[in-house]
């Protein structure tokens, strides 16, 4: 046997290093590690130091409780914390470092130095470092204010093989700067400093109010972010989430303005990413990310931070609960925001930070030393505006003869629902003989908005006709003051058969009529057919499905769950599912990946919305189908009908494909245009 072969104590260095390849990947990990233990420290204020992106140099400095001279020796050995001293306390773990096993890493791939006073008189303090392949502490007295300062330099010197993997400093700073964006908003009540190669990139203030917290926010991630996203604070069984949620017009290509906090601590995890992409499902444009900063905030002893040594993953104890919790309080939020309605406190709509160049309040930021981001485009600017006349890249095919299936059925469930809601429109006036102008003829009074639903007659001009018997009257303005108009305002015109222009108190609104009116018959639909239970029909032949035991496991627990989804699952064997019921506007569907992806999700989740999204998506479609088409006439009052009808329907402000329904331009943004008061 060699010698290679035998058991042997590593040496201390060495055994760090090993560490450090799990704690220590690149100058973002440490700037992460020192400025979580500056949090847990009680820091009121956190300056960070670099150069070139934290390759040669890497400088945490915090006025927090500081460490004692006889600690400071183990402040930089393995396994040793003043956060946690049993297992209880490792349960119920609250600081943000715990594991003692970072400053020991780092400074075994690094020349470290750590200087701390627990003093106010700034001529005490003391240093220390290591030194030799033992790593044997080293005290000396050294002047410091009160609270530590980690000094790294020339990281991973003694490692020239993890050196090599580091990027370009541009890279590298890139890194760390989002790891300094995670960390600030992380703890809004603490000033922080970024500083890169002796230039000051971030100098923000502590935010102890909401209008602090948000000035924190559009430093960080835009004024656009602000303007765009809703703010929420709900709290129920032990469980409070609050933060700011974007919506989903504001939109962006990648995902890298998600930030997640659980008790301060940011997190990435499965179980929240599937809430919050459930709460958007039928509101986002495809191929969208979501923006949002929440925050969770939790008993410690339900959830385990320790499932990772850079902890950013963490596990519930009940994760079926905070899941629902989750979707629940943003589905609820984003359900809330009705078109017109305001989001951003009280600036207006579409105004960026680019309104005036040079303006006090961008000068105050410059001297302040708060770095703001590009402004960002107008909503009307970023997202253009489609003809919706045929069908999307993707969309689902559905035959007339399904669609008129379901429409009998709905409307005999629903008759205040119009029959021209929910059936296509004609493709030109007049067309299809004398049958269909009797068809148009019976519809005319139950127009769903308000007044007839037949085009005029070619050569003539559209007029308004009178509404339907029992109708409210839908004004086109008011007569005595304009002023006083509802959010959405007023139609005046509109523009190519496609877009309703209407004026409103604070300018003007620009509306996709078919995008709109297609959320609108959704949302209808998906009230009247998830509103009680399901109808379901029994299969001629039930569908076998081998499973797993763990998968007749789940489908046993959650009998009753597929029972109130209209899915009847029975087990007929240890290994054998029987589906012998599902919901009838699934009946063609293919079932057996439908019911093991609902396992999956329920094994993985605690819940499903997999068949839920497949009626969803049956639905759109028809919604799609019996909406307005591009280049039908509507009079005024069917135009302010809809209008009220958006004002009134949630989501209203996307359609089922995701895309804006309307858009705003303010009196600033038109006087702009034309250079007004310039």
């Amino acid at each position: 046997m060699s010698d290679n072969s035998h058991i042997r104590i590593l040496d201390p260095r060495l055994a760090n290093q090993i560490a450090a390849g799990e704690v220590v990947e690149r100058p973002s990990s440490v700037v992460k590690e020192l400025v979580e233990n500056a949090i847990d420290a009680g820091a009121s204020r956190v300056e960070v130091e670099l150069e070139s992106g934290g390759a040669r140099l890497i400088r945490v400095r915090d006025d927090g409780g500081g460490i004692d001279e006889d600690d400071l020796p183990l402040a930089l050995s393995r396994h040793a914390t003043s956060k946690i001293a049993s297992l209880e306390d490792l349960e119920g773990v609250a600081s943000l470092g715990f594991r003692g096993e970072a400053l020991a890493s780092i400074s075994s791939v690094s020349r470290l130095e750590l200087v701390s006073n627990t003093q106010d008189d700034p001529t005490g303090g003391w240093r220390v470092v290591v030194e030799g392949r033992r790593m044997e502490p080293r005290v000396t007295p050294s002047p410091h204010p009160r609270g530590t300062s980690v000094t790294v330099r020339d990281l991973f010197f003694n490692t020239p093989a993890r050196r090599k993997f580091l990027r370009t400093e541009k890279t590298e700073f890139g890194h760390v700067e989002e790891a300094f964006r995670r960390q600030a908003l992380s703890r809004l009540d603490v000033g922080w400093v970024l500083r890169h190669n002796q230039k000051t990139l971030h100098q923000l203030r502590p935010g102890g109010d909401l209008v602090g917290h948000e000035r924190r926010l559009q430093a960080l991630l835009g004024k656009g972010f602000l303007e765009n996203a809703l703010h929420l604070d709900l709290e129920t069984g032990g469980l409070r989430l609050w933060g700011w949620v974007g919506l989903p017009t504001h939109s962006r290509a990648q995902a890298d303005q998600q930030y997640f906090f659980v008790n301060g601590r940011v997190v990435r995890d499965r179980l929240v990413a599937h809430a919050i992409r459930q709460a958007y499902r039928d509101v986002l444009f495809h191929g969208r990310h979501p923006v949002f900063v929440l925050y969770l905030e939790v008993d410690p002893t339900v959830v385990d931070v320790n499932v990772h040594p850079t902890k950013h993953e963490v596990r519930f104890r009940d994760g079926r609960m905070v899941h629902d919790f989750l979707f629940s309080s943003l589905h609820r939020a984003l359900g809330e925001a009705r078109a017109g309605a305001s989001v951003g406190g009280d600036a207006e709509p579409g105004e960026t930070a680019d309104a005036a160049p040079g303006a006090p309040a961008e000068a105050e930021a410059a001297r302040a030393g708060e770095v703001r981001e590009a402004p960002p485009q107008p909503a009307w600017q970023q997202q253009p505006m489609a003809l919706h006349g045929r069908a999307e890249e993707g969309e689902r095919k559905v035959s007339p003869d399904r669609v008129r299936a379901f429409m009998e059925g709905y409307r005999a469930l629903h008759p205040e629902h119009e029959e021209s809601l929910l059936t296509p429109q004609p493709a030109a006036p007049g067309a299809g003989g004398a049958a269909a102008d009797v068809a148009l003829a019976e519809r005319q009074a139950r127009s769903p908005l308000g007044a007839t639903v037949a085009a005029p007659a070619e050569g003539s001009s559209p007029e308004p006709s009178e509404s339907a018997p029992g109708a409210a009257p839908r004004p086109a303005m008011p007569e005595e003051d304009a002023t006083k108009a509802p959010p959405l305002g007023y139609a005046v015109a509109q523009l190519h058969g496609v877009y309703i222009l209407s004026q409103t108190e604070r300018g003007m609104v620009i509306v996709d009529m078919h995008a709109a009116h297609e959320r609108i018959v959704y949302e209808r639909m998906k009230t009247q057919v998830h509103g009680g239970a399901l109808e379901a029909q029994p299969l001629l032949v039930p569908v076998s499905l081998a499973a797993s035991a763990a998968q007749v496991a789940t489908a046993e627990a959650e009998h009753e769950a597929f029972a109130r989804l209209g899915v009847e699952l029975d087990v007929a064997g240890p290994e054998t599912l029987l589906v012998r019921q599902v919901p009838t506007l699934l009946v063609d569907a293919d079932v057996e990946p439908l019911i093991r992806d609902m396992l999956g999700d329920l094994e993985r989740y605690g819940r499903s919305d997999r068949l839920e999204a497949r009626i969803n998506e049956l639905l759109s479609t028809m919604a799609c189908h019996g909406s307005v088409r591009a280049n039908r006439q509507l009079t005024v009052e069917e135009m302010n009908a809809l209008l009220r009808d958006m004002e009134i329907t949630e989501r209203s402000g996307q359609c089922n494909h995701g895309r804006p329904t309307w858009t705003e331009l303010s009196m600033k943004e038109l006087d702009r245009l034309f250079l007004r008061g310039q």
